[in-house]
């Protein structure tokens, strides 16, 4: 016997993984989901190294699945309220027929185990060789899709936050698009509207995957939902809750007509959800120049993911050409910049540097050494990253802002 199974069957998260025993509870409970199997770890182990019985009793378990098919991850742990692994693990789409299946979940495992994954893992202090599920799904040709928070996952309020655009909701996960941006009570009223600006739709290509196709300019900034939508999602949204209980991430779509779930998980609290008093003032952050152009529930979002940390006398800070990962904000105390080991400047309270590590992640510009005890606030781009892919509109603000940055560095140098 494979151990694959149909989606309702899927129960047991050690071995399908929390995406497809999400999507099985759904099922259970009444849920729109589109059809579709699950795959355990060890089969999926099999599928990938080329084991002909696995192969088959894949084509077998997916052959009723009206095509095209979409195959996503399920490994374990990888959707937790601790971890995301959205961006790391790849969801392959408009897979033709059933034939083709075998090669997308190839990809699916390949991806769980790259050299990106398992930094991720690492860093999450998980170094077990992950056990990858896979979810086969019949794809969905929806008119409009996106995510919904149910609860504010910036601000902490009681209300959903919904974003959308025309197409496939990859255009809203992945950042590509800005997308339409709604807030809705938990009684259902609609508090705010802001269109977005969605210049294509992603759609399935007839001969497999995806194409990029323009959006007619009328619709380009024209919001994609209507109010009966957005009551439907808000009814989606508390039957999640129901279901899964409090603060759930979920995406969705709209296709035929009809509402779908395709997928939901607890909000990562990275994400800045249910997260500690900041440590430190979100007014601090309007000094800093990438920040100064977010609005306040954003900076509060931020500050929440600062943590403080000591440097003592003559400690190394950063290292010219180490792997930059962190911006600190002085607290207390004195540090001295160093570039090819000569003197640039001295840092005090109030200071800040390393803003550009939370964006490119590359090798520190310079070495800053403490002078005395330093005192700093701290926020890594492991931290920072998350919350910014899951909010395209912080991300169109802080482009803009690293925009005119370079610009004006441009002009000063010029």
């Amino acid at each position: 016997m494979s151990g694959i199974v149909s989606l309702l069957e899927a129960d047991t998260e050690e071995v399908y993984g929390a995406k497809a025993v999400g999507l099985g509870e759904a099922l259970r409970a009444g849920l729109p989901v589109p059809p579709g199997v699950a795959l355990p770890g060890p089969e999926v182990d099999a599928i990938a190294s080329g084991e002909a019985a696995a192969t088959a009793a894949l084509r077998e378990a997916v052959q009723a699945l009206p095509a095209p098919l979409a195959v996503r991850s399920s490994a374990v742990g990888e959707d937790s309220a601790g971890a995301s692994f959205a961006g790391q693990h790849i969801t392959v789409l408009n897979v033709p027929s059933a034939a083709d299946v075998e090669a997308a979940v190839r990809e699916v495992w390949w991806s769980a185990n790259s050299d990106s994954a398992i930094t991720y893992r690492k860093r999450l202090g998980v170094f077990a060789r992950p056990s990858v599920g896979v979810v086969v799904q019949s794809l969905l040709q929806p008119d409009s899709a996106g995510v919904m928070f149910t609860r504010n996952p910036i601000t902490g309020a009681d209300e959903r936050i919904i974003e959308a655009a025309w197409g496939l909701g990859e255009a809203v996960v992945s950042g590509r698009v800005i997308p339409d941006s709604y807030r809705v009570a938990r009684d259902g009223e609609v508090l705010e509207r802001r269109p977005g600006l969605k210049r294509f739709a992603i759609r399935s290509a007839p001969d497999g995957g995806t194409v990029d196709e323009d959006v007619a300019p009328d619709l380009v900034e024209a919001l994609c939902l209507s109010d009966e939508q957005l009551a439907a999602l808000s009814a989606l949204a508390a039957d999640a809750e129901r279901v899964y209980g409090p603060e759930r991430d979920i995406e969705w779509a709209f296709a035929g007509g009809q509402l779908y779930l395709l997928q939901c998980r607890a909000v990562t609290t990275s994400a800045g959800t249910a997260a500690p008093a900041p440590e430190i003032s979100a007014d601090v952050l309007v000094r800093v120049p990438l920040f100064a152009d977010l609005p306040e529930p954003d900076r509060d979002a931020l500050a929440r993911l600062f943590t403080e940390r000591t440097f003592e006398p003559g400690e190394t800070v950063t290292k010219e050409g180490a792997e930059a990962a962190a911006f600190y904000l002085i607290e207390s105390g004195t540090a001295t910049v160093t570039v090819g080991g000569e003197f640039r400047r001295t840092l005090g309270a109030g200071e800040h540097f390393g803003e550009i590590a939370l964006i490119d992640g590359r090798a520190r510009s310079a070495t800053v050494t403490a002078d005395g005890e330093l005192v700093c606030q701290g926020l890594t781009l492991w931290d920072f990253q998350p919350l910014v892919q899951r909010n395209p509109t912080m991300a169109w603000t802080l482009l803009r802002t690293l925009a005119g940055m370079l610009r004006e560095a441009g002009v000063r140098s010029s």
